[in-house]
C-alpha cells in the first residue's frame, strides 16, 4: 500500500451511504450517530489516559477504540465511575476540517469505560484521522487506514510484527521504533500482549524492571482489566496504536501459561477458581481493551484481506485445543487430539482453498515447523526446555506447539499439497527467539520430501530468552545450541536465541521478506534498534532464503 499524504483528496461520503457506528463492548450494541462535531458533557472533566487505537481494517470500515476515565476513582478494574457519553470523529484530514463520520457512545463501568465504534461505509485504501471527546476533553489523535478493495491489484504491503511483551521484563521500545517508521500499513501482534503472573514471578533475569498492577496473579475480571489498563499507559505502546491499525490475536498469557480448552499449566482449580470463569473474565477484558472485533464464537480467529495481494488468516490456538501431551509421548500423533478444534481447522482449510490472492498469510500463535532437540548437550537443553515447555530430561518435541498435535499438522499440510495451494507463510511468535524455516511435509526426509510452506518467527519484545534464563551474555552458549538445532533440523535456515526485538514484513507479488530488528537493551527506555537479518520466500518456491539487506 502506498503511504498517504496530506495532498490526497478528502474521503467524502457517498450519497445515501450508511455509516454504521457500533459501541462494541461485551455485547456489540448498535448506536445512532450524532451530527458532525457533536459533543458530550459530564459532571467532571474526563481524561483519556490510555491512548487511542484502531484495528481490524476493512475496505469499507475500521474499528476505533479508547478508554475514558470519567472521574479520578474510575481506574481500570474499579467498577466505579459514572456513565459517560463519548463522541468520536473520523476525518479525511489531520486537522479535522473535513469530518467524514461522527457518533456518540455511552460507556459505563460495566465495560470498564472502554469505547469502541465500528465505523462502516468508508472508502477503500484511504487514510483517516480520528479522535474522541467527552465533557470538553479531547483525546489524542490517531491515524487509521482502510484496506484496498477485494479486487484491487495491490503492489505492496508492509506490516510491523511483534509478540511477547512482558511489562515487568522491560520497556516497550520496540513499539516506539515501529511507530517512528512511518511506512507501516498495520501492526500485527501474534500473542502474549499481557502476562498473567504475579509481580516478580517472570521478569528480567529475575529482576523487576517495572512492577505489574495488580501485584498478584490476575484471576478475576477486575484483575485482567487492571493489568490491561497498566499496559495501555505505556507511551510507546500508545504511540504505535495511534500511528497504525492493529491486527491482534491472543496466546496463552492473555489467560494463563500453557492454556488449553479445559485448563492451563498456570491455573489451579479450586484455589484459583473455575477455569471457565477465568477464561470468561480474560476474554471479556481482552475484547474491552483491545481494538479487535469479537469474531467466530467470541474468539480471535478471523480473516482479513489486502486486495489481490494477500489474505490474512488469524488463528486461535488456545480456545479449542486438547490438553498438551507429555513430550515424547505417542499421543502427540493421536487423531483424537487437536490444536485448532475441528470447526476452526475446516474454516482454515476452506479459506486457504478458496483464496484467490497471491499470498496466504497465517497469523499463528505457536510454531508449526517441527523442531527436534535431541542433539543438545544437557547444560543447554535444560534451560531451553524451561523456555520452550519441554521436560528437563529433554525430548524431541515441544508439546505446546504444533509438534504436540501432529495429526492436525499433517492434515493441514496435506490439504495444501492436495489442493496445490502455494505461497503460504506462517507468521509466529511465542518462543522468545527468532526463526526462519521451511515447513516440510516430512521433516525426516527433508529436503527430498519438499516444503509445504514457510515460517517466520519473531522474538519477544521483552520476555526472557535463553540467555536471560542462563544469565549469560549473548552468544556465550547459544551458538552451540543453534548449531545443534540446525544440525537436527535441516529445514531451519536461521535461529536467533539471543535477542529481543520485532520484525517488519514486506509483501509484494514477487516475494515476502521478514526483516528482523533487535533492541540494544530491553531494560532501558531509550533502547536503540538495529537491523539484524532478513529472510524471504519467493513466489512459487515454498522455501526460505537469506536476503542481504532490509527493505527500505
Amino acid at each position: 500500500m502506498t503511504e498517504p499524504t496530506d495532498s490526497l483528496p478528502p474521503a467524502r461520503p457517498r450519497r445515501r451511504r450508511v455509516i454504521q457506528a457500533a459501541a462494541l463492548t461485551a455485547g456489540a450494541v448498535a448506536l445512532p450517530l450524532t451530527a458532525a462535531g457533536g459533543t458530550a458533557t459530564a459532571a467532571s472533566a474526563p481524561q483519556f489516559l490510555h491512548g487511542v487505537a484502531c484495528g481490524d481494517p476493512l475496505p469499507d470500515g475500521i474499528l476505533l477504540w479508547t478508554r475514558v476515565t470519567p472521574a479520578p476513582e474510575a481506574v481500570p478494574g474499579s467498577g466505579l465511575g459514572p456513565d459517560t457519553a463519548v463522541t468520536w470523529q473520523l476525518s479525511a484530514d489531520r486537522t479535522f476540517t473535513t469530518i467524514v463520520a461522527t457518533g456518540t457512545v455511552t460507556t459505563t463501568a460495566a465495560t470498564d469505560h472502554t469505547v469502541k465504534a465500528d465505523v462502516r461505509g468508508l472508502r477503500p485504501d484511504t487514510a483517516y484521522w480520528y479522535r474522541f471527546t467527552a465533557g470538553g476533553t479531547t483525546s489524542p489523535t490517531g491515524r487509521a487506514r482502510t484496506t484496498p478493495a477485494a479486487d484491487a491489484a495491490l503492489g505492496h504491503l508492509r506490516l510491523g510484527v511483534a509478540s511477547c511483551a512482558n511489562w515487568e521484563a522491560g520497556y516497550f521500545s520496540a513499539y516506539r521504533h515501529l511507530a517512528a517508521r512511518g511506512d507501516l500499513d498495520a501492526f500485527l501482534f501474534l500473542g502474549d500482549y499481557i502476562y498473567e503472573y504475579k509481580s516478580g514471578e517472570f521478569c528480567a533475569r529475575g529482576s523487576v524492571v517495572r512492577p505489574h498492577a495488580p501485584a498478584h496473579e490476575i484471576l478475576s475480571l477486575a484483575d485482567y482489566r487492571t493489568r490491561h489498563g497498566r499496559y495501555k499507559t505505556d507511551p510507546d505502546l500508545q504511540a504505535l496504536h495511534a500511528a497504525v491499525p492493529t491486527i491482534a490475536i491472543w496466546d496463552d498469557h492473555e489467560f494463563a501459561n500453557d492454556a488449553w480448552s479445559g485448563g492451563a499449566q498456570n491455573h489451579t482449580p479450586g484455589a484459583e477458581g473455575a477455569w471457565a470463569d477465568r477464561v470468561a473474565a480474560a476474554k471479556q477484558a481482552y475484547f474491552e481493551w483491545m481494538p479487535v472485533r469479537p469474531s467466530i464464537a467470541g474468539t480471535t480467529y478471523r480473516r482479513l484481506r489486502y486486495g489481490k495481494l494477500a489474505d490474512l488468516h488469524l488463528l486461535d490456538l488456545r480456545s479449542y485445543r486438547s490438553q498438551q501431551a507429555s513430550a515424547g509421548s505417542g499421543s502427540v500423533d493421536s487423531a483424537d487430539r487437536s490444536i485448532t478444534g475441528r470447526a476452526q481447522l475446516d474454516w482454515l482449510k476452506a479459506g486457504l482453498a478458496a483464496s484467490d490472492t497471491t499470498w496466504r498469510l497465517i497469523g499463528n500463535e505457536v510454531m508449526i515447523s517441527p523442531v527436534a532437540f535431541l542433539s543438545l548437550p544437557d547444560y543447554l537443553l535444560r534451560p531451553l526446555a524451561q523456555l520452550l515447555g519441554l521436560p528437563a530430561e529433554g525430548l524431541a518435541v515441544n508439546p505446546d506447539q504444533w509438534d504436540g498435535y501432529t495429526h492436525d499438522r499433517r492434515e493441514l499440510l496435506g490439504h495444501l499439497k492436495s489442493h496445490g495451494i502455494r505461497n503460504t507463510v506462517f507468521l509466529t511468535g511465542d518462543i522468545h527467539s527468532a526463526w526462519a524455516s521451511d515447513v516440510p511435509y516430512e521433516a525426516a526426509t527433508y529436503p527430498f520430501s519438499g516444503s509445504a510452506a514457510t515460517e517466520f518467527v519473531v522474538t519477544s519484545v521483552t520476555s526472557d530468552n535463553i540467555d536471560d534464563f542462563l544469565k549469560v551474555a549473548p552468544q556465550t552458549l547459544s551458538l552451540v545450541a543453534v548449531a545443534a538445532i540446525q544440525a537436527a533440523n535441516r529445514h531451519v535456515k536461521w535461529v536467533d536465541l539471543d535477542s529481543h526485538g520485532y520484525g517488519v514484513l514486506d509483501i509484494t507479488p514477487d516475494q515476502v521478506q521478514m526483516d528482523y530488528y533487535v533492541l540494544s537493551d530491553r531494560t532501558r527506555q531509550d533502547a536503540t534498534t538495529k537491523w539484524a537479518r532478513s529472510y524471504r520466500t519467493r513466489s512459487g518456491t515454498q522455501q526460505v532464503e537469506r536476503a542481504w539487506s532490509p527493505i527500505r
